[in-house]
């Protein structure tokens, strides 16, 4: 499963609240896997991550909390990478080997699991779509970041909503087709399509 890696300038503080954070996501994914989920309480959450339901509320409001927290640290684990990019890069390329690279880092079982996941429940499944709006900010954030020159925010936000709409594509496969091709393939045909699109000639 997805997960924030520790950072070298990490406090003490800091690294327990991760570690936290992880074991309660660990523990709640395993427990919607096992027994679906609905049938999982916020109290099953909490008794199999050791914690008390109080100390749960510290880090989550809601067990739709867990599911799309893994969402939200894919975006900044693509933004990170975006950042990384090489000197040279177009943004639209530094977008596409991001989003690859992150992708393939996941085991492709637990991405369909969670996938899964997301779609028995309607709210989380409501909550994934409307979060996408805000991954969108944080790969424009990055990409603005690489490439400060003034008057490319069109542009640059422009490349943020062309990833998303891989990424939600490239999903949408995945799941149709039970994972049979990789979501790093499946990204790498959608943005080779988008290149072929633009050097067609009308």
């Amino acid at each position: 499963m997805p997960s924030v890696a520790a950072k070298p300038e990490e406090g003490l503080r800091a690294r327990k609240r991760r570690e936290t954070m992880e074991r309660i996501t660990q523990a709640g994914i395993r427990l919607f896997l096992e027994r679906g989920y609905e049938a999982t309480t916020l109290d099953d959450i909490a008794a199999a991550a050791a914690i008390s339901r109080r100390t749960f509320f510290h880090y989550f409001k809601s067990k739709d909390d867990i599911l799309i927290s893994l969402q939200s640290g894919m975006g900044t684990m693509i933004a990170d990478a975006i950042r990384k990019a090489p000197p040279g890069t177009q943004p639209i390329h530094a977008v596409r080997d991001a989003v690859i690279e992150v992708c393939a880092a996941v085991p492709p079982d637990d991405m369909l699991a969670i996938d899964r996941l997301m779609r028995s429940s309607q709210t989380v499944q409501a909550r994934k779509q409307a979060s996408y709006v805000e991954q969108e900010r944080v790969l424009l954030a990055a990409l603005r970041e690489r490439w400060p020159q003034s008057g490319r925010k069109p542009a640059l936000q422009l490349v943020a909503m062309i990833a998303m709409g891989a990424i939600r594509l490239s999903t949408e496969a995945f799941n149709r087709e039970v994972g049979a091709r990789s979501m790093p393939t499946l990204l790498r045909e959608a943005f080779d399509m988008l290149d072929a699109e633009l050097r067609s000639q009308a």
